[in-house]
């Protein structure tokens, strides 16, 4: 194998394969990434069997082969090679020779040939949509999943296409995050992603209205980004029936500004960092909501304005699940409905109807 490349390509291209590179693998060879030069096109694939990363990059292919190279040891090297063009070539049967400007390395491979292969996915797409808008929507429901993994079904995020949208839904047990954008797709299709899948997607999918094109089969989902494929197993079972748990009726409305009310929580929260509940009380009455907090630390009293609908209410929450539903909602005035001080709060945003997040509270003894 022999070939020429630019730097900086190569090292984008390994960066998104390392991404699936867990190092948890017991296959020594799931250490290394799988690079086969073929025509004018460079592939790299880094895999941990769950989830597999294939890149193509252009490059001058002067002679065809497959190396697999230790990850981290070849990204590190080409990280500090100079930026420059450089010259890649296997010297013997298993040492290649990296050259860029006065530089030269070498740097032993493992064979290709005992490299485990790509699931076979048909790629007959079954939706598309905007980069800039599936990683809006990752970044807003990934934070609801489980980490225990007991019941591993909710360490994923359930990908929904129905009735001409896709839902995404997290939930942990104590909070549900629920998001929705139309789509230009008449199948119904539902599967259960990972979430450490779905974070490295969401590092690898752009800002930008380019379409992310996916593809389901019974085990595995497809998402083709450009020139690089996210390839990962889905999890077994059923996901909770989410429809059900979220309230429909609610005795007291809230609308409040997002960015007064996170800062609100944010500063009590500094308080009520004593013990595990970062517990922060809030008190809705007449057109304020008092947020309190207090632990060995101290004390903090905070106010904000809102319009009020319905009944007043005294509430405590866990203040971490509340500022990870008040930095991930998009708009500026939020909506919060409640009935009691231990029935679920839903918050939604007050315009457009594309998210629901849902909170427990936490039962205090003075409520």
């Amino acid at each position: 194998m022999k070939l020429l490349i630019n730097k900086n390509s190569l090292l984008e291209a390994i960066s998104n394969v390392q991404k699936a590179i867990t190092g948890k693998s017991t296959l020594p060879i799931l250490q290394g990434i799988y690079i086969n030069a073929y025509k004018n096109t460079l592939t790299l694939i880094g895999s941990d069997i769950d989830v597999c990363i294939e890149t193509k990059i252009d490059a001058e292919i002067l002679e065809e082969g497959s190396i697999v190279v230790d990850s981290r040891l070849f990204g590190e090297i080409i990280r500090k090679l100079p930026n420059a063009e450089i010259e890649i070539s296997t010297i013997d049967n298993n040492t290649i020779e990296l050259n860029c400007q006065k530089s030269c390395v070498n740097l032993i491979h493992m064979d290709a040939s005992e490299y485990p292969l790509l699931p076979t996915i048909t790629e007959d797409t079954i939706f598309s949509i905007s980069q800039k808008t599936l990683k809006n929507m990752i970044k807003g429901t990934i934070f609801a999943v489980a980490q225990d993994e007991t019941r591993p079904i909710l360490t994923g995020v359930l990908f929904e296409v129905k009735d001409r949208k896709l839902n995404l839904v997290a939930l942990d047990g104590f909070r549900v995050a629920f998001r929705s954008e139309q789509l230009d797709c008449n199948d119904n299709k539902e599967a259960v992603i990972p979430g450490k899948t779905l974070n490295e997607v969401s590092k690898i999918l752009e800002d930008k209205d380019e379409n992310v094109e996916i593809t389901f089969t019974n085990n595995h989902i497809l998402f083709n980004i450009g020139n690089t494929k996210v390839i990962s197993r889905l999890l077994e079972g059923e996901f909770i029936k989410y429809a059900s748990i979220i309230p429909q009726e609610y005795k007291t409305k809230v609308i409040v500004n997002k960015n007064e009310i996170l800062g609100c929580i944010e500063r009590a929260s500094l308080m009520a960092k004593d013990g595990n509940t970062n517990l922060v009380k809030l008190e809705i009455v007449d057109d304020n909501l008092i947020v309190t907090s207090n632990s060995q630390l101290g004390k903090a009293r905070e106010e904000v304005n809102i319009i009020l609908q319905g009944e007043s209410l005294k509430i405590a929450f866990n203040s971490k699940y509340l500022i990870d539903v008040f930095k991930n909602i998009e708009e500026e005035e939020i909506i919060m409905e409640l009935s009691s001080s231990v029935a679920p709060c839903v918050v939604k945003n007050k315009e457009v109807n594309n998210c629901t997040y849902l909170l427990l509270p936490v039962r205090v003894l003075n409520n």
